[in-house]
């Protein structure tokens, strides 16, 4: 754990080459095993302001041994951030993936999947990148063919993904306009071609068709109806591709042994850290809401859980106190009316707005702590979080909780001329899916983070702190106030303590009795 940027992901991968290093077991395996994360950093990490390479989703990696040899391995994503498909906020980036293809595709390929030039599209803000850092996009292209290659990914398989990619890309690019005779909507003139680019996803030339328009509602509503829905078939598409690539790499890893066969486990979470941006939206509260509870994850095995074997042995102790964040878990979880509770309640009226969220959440919770009420004209709301104060703005925090796709347009789905999108959203992919932890369809983000926490709890866990050295990305440069503010929201100085004058050995009687 630790803040974005602070070298978790790399951690990561330095921690399972050193478990295969020490493995040497089945080399295949142990090989299909360390190409996993850059397959997923490709289509899961994005450039933000504070990490060029940081993951927008959480990952569990679970290993499984025989004896001292790796069998299988096991991977769970958690709240992947899809709401970056359509939108990056001024000095980010899309995924990755989208950016290798544009570098590393053929000419011809390109002109396969209806690709043009990359400053042309609306989903990646129309940023590209300067000659060195798109031949270094080349570069990792062909590593993410290589590791699909090795984990075991057909070659239909990737055409198809890649057209899937290509689609969405066009997708962003469709505009709406009234139709002059009767009041409603189609896709503009000028948009047509791209319609016909996004064709490989078979569904937004019946999209005008899928989403109705109240009769007393203006045109104009009616055309951001449309480019709400476009929206979010593209991010439901991508979600669903991303999906589909992690239960891909289940099949191809699980372990072939035995049933009967016990198998011990390593688990290893590398999950998204505490953000804290100029704009901070839905994605960063559900983010700094799974750091809040690592943390008190954390306080609970190294504090309470510490100082109670003391007690309960007897021994000589001073109570050392930590701060302490479980009233900011109650602020955000407690049942009826905390703010996720809250925000669930107000996404059930359909005629419930931002507004009257913000109006409800400031009621609520007159004279917490640990709340404040937005300023000024922007509608939102600042959290002290353990990590420090957050401001939110509150925009678009129903529609992203809601996390709905119209009804009809499922079933265009199942019809696309893609083989693998159609595959997607039939009946038995989606009970694969959901069996894989997945696809969720009530509360995605409750209902993920509470199995992560499960998993976590029923562990005997080693905590790898990342810090992270300064706040400009530079290399080699220590900012010890930079430092020291994360030493001190972590817990770390307390940790220190309790290290230092605690009891660091702890034999069983037969083993001290045997020394």
């Amino acid at each position: 754990s630790g803040e974005s940027g602070a070298g978790k992901t790399e951690s990561t991968k330095l921690l399972l080459q050193h478990i295969m290093n020490l493995c040497k077991g089945n080399s295949q395996l142990e090989q299909q095993i360390l190409q996993v994360n850059p397959l997923l950093e490709a289509f899961g990490n994005a450039q933000t302001v504070m990490n060029d390479n940081s993951s927008r989703f959480g990952k569990y990696i679970q290993l499984r041994f025989q004896k001292n040899t790796v069998r299988g391995a096991k991977l769970s994503e958690y709240l992947l951030e899809k709401s970056r498909v359509v939108q990056q906020d001024t000095g980010e980036r899309n995924f990755h993936i989208f950016y290798y293809m544009f570098a590393g595709l053929s000419s011809e390929e390109k002109e396969m999947y209806g690709l043009l030039d990359p400053s042309l599209y609306r989903y990646i803000s129309g940023r590209f990148g300067t000659q060195d850092v798109a031949q270094r996009w080349k570069q990792k292209y062909q590593e993410v063919c290589n590791a699909l290659d090795m984990v075991g990914f057909q070659e239909q398989e990737q055409v198809d993904m890649q057209a899937i990619l290509a689609g969405v890309l066009s997708l962003g690019n469709v505009t709406f306009e009234p139709e002059e005779r009767n009041g409603s909507v189609k896709v503009s003139e000028a948009s047509r071609g791209w319609l016909k680019a996004a064709a490989v996803i078979n569904v937004l030339r019946q999209l005008v068709c899928c989403v109705p328009c109240p009769p007393w509602s203006p045109s104009v509503s009616c055309c951001c109806l449309c480019a709400d829905a476009r929206d979010s078939i593209a991010k439901v598409a991508y979600g669903r591709v991303f999906g589909w690539i992690v239960c891909k790499i289940n099949e191809l890893l699980a372990e072939n042994v035995d049933p009967e066969v016990e198998l011990s486990e390593i688990g290893i979470l590398d999950i998204f850290g505490f953000e804290n941006f100029a704009v901070n939206r839905f994605e960063q509260l559900c983010i700094n809401l799974a750091n809040e509870q690592l943390q008190h994850f954390f306080n609970h095995h190294i504090f309470q859980m510490e100082q109670a074997a003391y007690k309960e042995e007897e021994l000589p102790w001073e109570t050392i106190t930590f701060n302490n964040n479980e009233p900011i878990l109650n602020l955000l979880l407690a049942k009826p009316l905390g703010l996720l509770s809250l925000l669930d309640e107000q996404s059930a009226f359909p005629q419930a707005t931002d507004k009257t969220l913000v109006d409800k959440l400031n009621s609520s919770f007159k004279g917490n702590l640990h709340f404040q009420p937005g300023r000024g004209r922007v509608l939102g709301f600042s959290i002290i979080h353990y990590a420090g104060k957050v401001q939110y703005t509150a925009g678009g925090f129903l529609e992203k909780n809601r996390d709905t796709l119209p009804a009809n347009v499922r079933g265009l789905f199942i019809n696309s001329i893609t083989p693998l999108l159609s595959l997607l959203f039939t009946g038995k992919s989606l009970f694969l899916l959901w069996l894989a932890g997945l696809l969720i369809f009530r509360c995605p983000r409750q209902h993920s983070l509470m199995m992560l926490m499960e998993k976590m709890y029923s562990a005997n866990p080693h905590f790898v702190r990342c810090i992270k050295p300064n706040s400009q990305k530079e290399p080699g440069v220590v900012d010890s106030q930079v430092v020291l503010l994360q030493l001190r929201y972590n817990g770390l100085l307390e940790t220190i303590r309790i290290r230092r004058d605690g009891f660091s050995w702890r034999p069983s009687f037969e083993e001290f009795a045997e020394r």
